[in-house]
C-alpha cells in the first residue's frame, strides 16, 4: 500500500504566486508601510526601554498617551486587517474596562488615600464593602498599563513574522543558528498542524464519525483527532530531522543564509527617535 500525501489547500486566483506553490510559504510585505521594512529586532529594542518604565508607571495620563501613539504608529505604518482593526479599536476599550472594574474591586484598601476627593465617591455598597472611585482609578491605571504594554508589542508582532524574528536573532544578534533555526522549523510546523487537522476533519466527516452533541460526544471527537495528529507530528518530526541531518545541520560553527537580515541606518533611526519621543514624553507629562 502506497501513501498518499496530504493535498495542500485549493489554492485561489486572489492568493499570492509563492502560495499556489508552498501553501506554508511567507505571505509578500504590504508596500508603503514602513514597519514592515525595518529589522525585526529594531521593533523590540523600540518600545523595550518603554515597556520596562511602564512596569514603574503610576497614573492614567502616560499608559492613555502611549497606547494613543501606538495605535497611531500602527495605522500609518502597517496595513491592519478589519479584524484586526476591530480588536484594537473596539475590543481594546472593552477590555481596559473590565480589567479596570476587576482590579479595581481587589484593589488593597491601604493603597487608596481616605483623604482624596475620589475616596469619598461611592459607586457600589453592599454591606460594609464600599467599591470608590478611588478604587476604580487604580484598577483603570493598571488596565492601562497591561493595555499599553500589549500595543507596543504589537509593533513588531503586527508587522513582524516568526521567520524574520529568528533570522535577525541569529545573524544580528550572533544567537547560535543550531537554536534559531530549531526554533524557526518548530514555528514551521504550526501552519501544517493546522492543515493536517483540517484533513483529519474532513475524513470524519466523510466516515460520518463526527456526530453528537455534549461533552462525551466532544471528548470522543477531540480524541479522535488528537491520535492521528499526534501520529503525524512524529512522522514530520522524524522526517524534518532526517532532512537537517541530511544537510549536515549543525556540523560547522557557521553556515550561509538564504535570506540575509540586515541592519540598516533606517533601523537605527527607528530606534533613537523612539527613545527620543518616549523621554520626552515621560518628561513632559511628569512635570505637567
Amino acid at each position: 500500500m502506497t501513501a498518499t500525501a496530504a493535498t495542500p489547500p485549493e489554492a485561489s486566483a486572489s492568493q499570492p504566486v509563492s502560495a499556489r506553490f508552498d501553501p506554508f510559504a511567507e505571505a509578500p510585505k504590504p508596500r508603503g508601510r514602513f514597519l514592515y521594512a525595518l529589522n525585526p529586532l529594531a521593533k523590540l529594542a523600540g518600545p523595550l526601554p518603554v515597556m520596562f518604565a511602564l512596569v514603574f508607571t503610576r497614573g492614567l495620563a502616560i499608559p492613555t498617551v502611549i497606547i494613543v501613539v501606538s495605535l497611531l504608529l500602527l495605522l500609518v505604518g502597517a496595513k491592519l486587517r478589519a479584524r484586526v482593526l476591530a480588536a484594537v479599536l473596539i475590543g481594546l476599550p472593552v477590555l481596559v474596562g473590565v480589567l479596570g472594574v476587576s482590579f479595581g474591586i481587589w484593589v488593597d484598601p491601604a493603597r487608596i488615600d481616605e483623604t482624596s476627593a475620589a475616596a469619598s465617591v461611592t459607586l457600589l455598597q453592599v454591606g460594609d464593602w464600599r467599591f470608590t472611585l478611588a478604587a476604580y482609578l487604580i484598577g483603570l491605571a493598571t488596565a492601562l498599563r497591561i493595555a499599553a504594554l500589549l500595543m507596543l508589542s504589537l509593533i513588531a508582532g503586527l508587522t513582524s513574522s516568526g521567520p524574520e524574528l529568528v533570522r535577525a536573532l541569529v545573524q544580528n544578534l550572533r544567537v547560535p543558528y543550531r537554536i534559531g533555526y530549531t526554533a524557526l522549523a518548530a514555528l514551521r510546523f504550526v501552519p501544517r498542524f493546522a492543515h493536517e487537522l483540517e484533513v483529519i476533519r474532513a475524513a470524519h466527516r466523510v466516515r460520518g464519525t463526527d456526530h453528537g452533541h455534549g461533552p462525551i460526544a466532544w471528548l470522543r471527537r477531540t480524541l479522535g483527532l488528537a491520535i492521528p495528529l499526534l501520529a503525524g507530528a512524529i512522522r514530520h518530526a522524524e522526517r524534518v530531522a532526517l532532512a537537517m541531518d541530511a544537510r549536515a545541520f549543525g556540523a560547522h560553527a557557521t553556515r550561509t543564509e538564504r535570506t540575509i537580515s540586515r541592519w540598516r541606518v533606517h533601523d537605527t533611526a527607528f530606534v533613537l527617535l523612539f527613545w527620543v519621543g518616549a523621554a520626552a514624553l515621560y518628561g513632559w507629562l511628569l512635570a505637567v
